[in-house]
């Protein structure tokens, strides 16, 4: 189906959002920080998605994010802020540098499988 980049410092949220992806036959790559997130869509400019959380060690979500968007091979690819924070302030942040879908953890897999479909079709 498509290819999907997770970028979250969470082991266990990565494995969680891995394996309900994977069930919905998408293929998946994981990096655990922004850096790391920047160096693997390097590798895998084929990516259909990237799923961010925002508080992440060394780059925050958003400027990982408006990194991405930067690059005119990404400049419309969907991303989605996948995290703990909800205000509208930082909403309005992510919404400029390009995410499409804010989604607050803990995260309801029928919630993310609806936004899936939308955006993916």
């Amino acid at each position: 189906m498509s290819k999907i980049l997770i970028v979250d410092d969470s082991e266990t949220l990565r494995l969680e959002l891995k394996t309900f992806l994977e069930s919905l036959s998408h293929a998946v790559v994981e990096a655990e920080s922004g850096p790391d997130g920047l160096e693997k869509i390097g590798q895998n400019t084929d990516v259909n998605l990237l799923i961010s959380d925002f508080n992440m060690p060394g780059m925050d979500g958003i400027s990982m994010c408006k990194k991405i968007k930067d690059d005119p091979q990404f400049a419309k690819l969907p991303i989605f802020m996948l995290t703990t924070e909800s205000t509208p302030e930082l909403k309005s942040v992510g919404k400029e540098a390009g995410v499409m879908a804010w989604i607050v953890k803990p995260f309801s897999t029928t919630k993310l499988k609806t936004v899936l479909d939308k955006i993916l079709k």
